[in-house]
């Protein structure tokens, strides 16, 4: 992986966080010291249970120290959350529960991993194969973690939030109206909304549709890196325009946002977090895994050379585990991976 390319994910997911975080705080605010308010915010959203003993969580006790949360965007185009979806976007957020610094782990979609019932595919399946528990099992087994907690959203709900924002403008080169207005058929016609054609380059305001359209080109120079761009400038685009609107107006989205997250997390757990999030500071991000090297089996696929190698090093740089010790489990793994691609190195 290139370090322009991690360094485009890195920007993504600094964005992506903050996101999170900005809204935390305005509500949290706007509510002064009404609990209940906040309550019912974070009542809105979709709310699953999950069976702990169903997610292999890590038995390591240096992870104890951090509360690691899964954040899955899935390629859903309606407001689906279940199995078929597969999570194109997989971020650990990982917070150290005694300094609140956070670091972003983001975990690339086709990396080579075991999935327990379907063998070695790509980790964004997971997901698509047995939802939220199977893609957290899939998370803990193959790194060692401890992960119990997860958020998921559906790209296409950007949608909904560039509109209630009133558009965002964005530069559109002609590589990228050669395949923008088919993304924008197809998203219209999911979404139910009316939106144009872009017939030509130049600086637009974007509506919803046109948004998620454009995030969603991957067909031009830089294919799916190129696509992770787009993503992270419709976000920075939605930031900047999220600041210029008054709280009232920020809540009115998040009123219309929060319905479509779908958590593990209850209110309660949220609202815990809430005075900590002003003292979060975000570190460095990464990407994992840090070293891969591509194969074409039945499909292509990112090997991480080798899973051993990069959990180790998770294990040091994230969690500052010096002493860390690769488990047989996670090392077993590690072996069919080489057997099966030929990469040890």
């Amino acid at each position: 992986m290139s370090k322009k390319h991690t360094s485009t994910k890195k920007r993504i997911l600094k964005i992506l966080l903050g996101i999170l975080i900005a809204i935390l705080i305005v509500i949290f605010a706007a509510a002064g010291t009404a609990v209940w308010y906040v309550q019912d915010k974070f009542g809105k959203m979709q709310q699953v249970n999950i069976d702990e003993t169903q997610i292999d969580v890590s038995e390591n006790e240096n992870l104890t120290g951090y509360r690691n949360v899964a954040i899955f965007g899935v390629d859903s185009r309606a407001d689906d959350y279940g199995k078929g979806n597969r999570s194109d976007c997989i971020i650990i957020a990982s917070i150290n529960n005694k300094t609140h610094d956070v670091k972003l782990i983001s975990v690339y979609r086709d990396t080579y991993v075991e999935i327990e019932g379907h063998g070695l595919d790509k980790i964004t399946h997971a997901y698509s194969y047995g939802e939220a528990p199977l893609a957290l099992k899939t998370l803990n087994k193959n790194l060692d973690l401890n992960i119990k907690e997860f958020v998921t959203v559906n790209f296409d709900s950007v949608s909904d939030a560039v509109d209630a924002l009133g558009g965002i403008k964005m530069q559109i080169t002609s590589a990228e109206v050669k395949y923008i207005n088919s993304y924008i058929d197809e998203v219209a016609k999911v979404t139910g909304k009316k939106s144009k054609h872009i017939t030509s380059a130049g600086t637009y305001t974007l509506d919803g549709v046109q948004a998620v359209a454009y995030s969603r080109i991957r067909y031009t120079s830089g294919g799916d890196y190129k696509r992770t761009e787009r993503m992270r400038d419709v976000i920075a685009a939605m930031v900047s325009k999220l600041k210029t609107k008054s709280v009232s107006e920020i809540n009115r989205i998040a009123d219309l946002i929060l319905p479509k997250v779908y958590t593990n997390l209850s209110a309660t757990d949220l609202l815990s977090m809430v005075p900590a999030v002003a003292s979060f500071s975000i570190g460095e991000s990464i990407g994992w895994p840090y070293t891969t090297k591509g194969i074409t089996l039945d499909r292509w696929y990112g090997v991480p050379i080798t899973l051993e190698s990069n959990v180790k090093k998770l294990h040091q740089e994230v969690f500052e585990d010096e002493n860390y010790e690769v488990p047989s489990s996670v090392k077993t793994i590690s072996q069919k991976i080489i057997n099966k691609s030929g990469y040890s190195k």
